[in-house]
């Protein structure tokens, strides 16, 4: 199966999330605050790579609200990175639209997932056990 779009953009946000923990750490010696922010940005796209292959349609749910939950910690992170002078306000505001967009991405998924019924949006066929 193919990456989906939340898949995608989690990956390259990850990517960002590592560079800017590099940064913090090698350039204003920050070690704390960036490994919670390395932590919890980084999670985000391996609990939607989970739900990419889950069992049942609860666990592919319950993956998605823990992505969901992940964003925005990272959100907590970027903004007391930024209050506390580690990130200028153009990086801030740069990451910062990025995680946002990732939070309505997911919050929109997430609230369809919880408006659909399970009995009527099958897990897709890869996904699917066969019954003989």
């Amino acid at each position: 199966m193919a990456e989906s779009i939340n898949e995608q953009k989690s990956k390259r946000f990850a990517i960002r999330i590592v560079r800017l923990y590099r940064y913090l750490t090698a350039e204003k010696n920050e070690y704390i605050l960036s490994k919670q922010l390395l932590r919890s940005g980084t999670s985000i796209g391996a609990n939607l790579a989970e739900a990419h292959y889950a069992i049942s349609r609860n666990d592919f749910r319950s993956k998605a609200y823990i992505a969901l939950k992940e964003t925005a910690e990272t959100i907590y992170w970027l903004e007391l990175l930024h209050d506390t002078d580690y990130l200028t306000d153009a990086q801030y505001r740069s990451i910062l639209r990025d995680a946002e967009e990732l939070r309505r991405m997911l919050s929109s998924a997430t609230k369809t997932m919880r408006s659909t019924p399970v009995s009527a949006s099958p897990l897709p066929q890869t996904s699917r056990c066969r019954k003989d």
